[in-house]
């Protein structure tokens, strides 16, 4: 018998399945070598097996074939294949295993990541009164506003809530006043030319330096007084300077044209000024007279002065 090859390139002494691979071969396969002229069969010869049909799927198979191509049917014992479910066309995953049951569980404390069987209504309901609410988020913590209450004011400083007018802070031994008055018998003794204003109550300046400036102000010269003597055109522009070391205070004369007068509270008007470049402490309630109606008291401010 010639030798044939099969469609994987197998020499087979069998037509109808590989020797090496068992792959069917077809009628038109090729012989590996030509056989001897001798057992060439002559024309004319034995016809072919002629096909035949699978009985089971009915596909059309080879004559002396042995099985099926399509179902795998065996044509010489008749036995049928063992029937294979294909995969569906929709899913090509496979098959998922089946789920155990899972154990019954308590109803607080379920695993992460496991869903817990169904309840029936009864405990179902029971869960959910037994369980608490969920906790709310804590909110992050905002700043607390100043002047919250709980919080001790700090002494010395106005309270900054918004719903509250600061608070004035409590007069102490660093923080004065000095008055400026208008008077009368300062502008008689001095006899100037100048009408003298109407006398009222003294006008407040708040001493916040340690040194201030008693003057007129002068804006070409650039001087700016702390204590602005107004429209006395008898008070120089840079008059006399106060200072203090936070418990006394003193005055200065600045080589002022007209000169600075101190006398103590109760007594004469002074004749005669200080001297020039020579500081004089002040007393308690002492007066200063400057100009041609201007008196000036340094005292401590009062409560609500500040």
């Amino acid at each position: 018998m010639s030798a044939v090859v099969c469609p994987n390139g197998h020499p087979s002494e069998s037509t109808d399945y590989c020797d090496v691979c068992g792959e069917p071969i077809g009628a038109a396969s090729t012989p590996v070598a030509s056989a001897p002229s001798g057992s060439t069969p002559a024309p004319g010869g034995a016809p072919a097996a002629p096909a035949t049909t699978c009985p089971n799927c009915g596909s059309p198979a080879p004559g002396g074939a042995l099985f099926c191509e399509n179902c795998g049917y065996d044509f010489t014992t008749g036995a049928l294949p063992d029937p294979v479910d294909p995969p569906s066309a929709l899913s090509l995953d496979p098959p998922s295993r089946p789920t155990p049951p899972a154990p019954a569980a308590p109803v607080a404390g379920t695993a992460s990541g496991a869903t817990p069987p169904p309840l029936p209504a009864s405990a179902a309901t029971a869960a959910s009164s037994s369980t608490p609410p969920p906790r709310p988020t804590p909110a992050a913590p905002t700043a607390p506003e100043a002047g919250a209450a709980g919080e001790p004011a700090v002494p010395g400083e106005p309270a900054t809530s918004g719903t509250h007018l600061p608070t004035p802070p409590v007069p102490g031994p660093d923080q004065w006043v000095v008055e400026i008055w208008i008077d009368p018998d300062w502008y008689t003794a001095q006899q100037p030319e100048d009408p003298m204003p109407s006398a009222g109550l003294p006008g407040l300046v708040v001493l916040r330096e340690r040194s201030v400036l008693v003057g007129r102000p002068s804006v070409s010269r650039g001087i700016h007084p702390q204590v602005d003597c107004g429209a006395d055109t008898g008070v120089s522009r840079r008059h006399c300077q106060l200072s203090t070391d936070g418990q006394r205070w003193w005055v200065e004369d600045l080589q002022s044209s007209n000169g600075t007068y101190v006398s103590p509270a109760g007594e004469p008007l002074p004749t005669d000024p200080i001297p020039a470049g020579q500081r004089r402490e002040l007393s308690d309630g002492d007066r200063i007279y400057l100009g041609a109606w201007t008196r000036l008291v340094v005292r401590q401010a009062l409560p609500g002065e500040v």
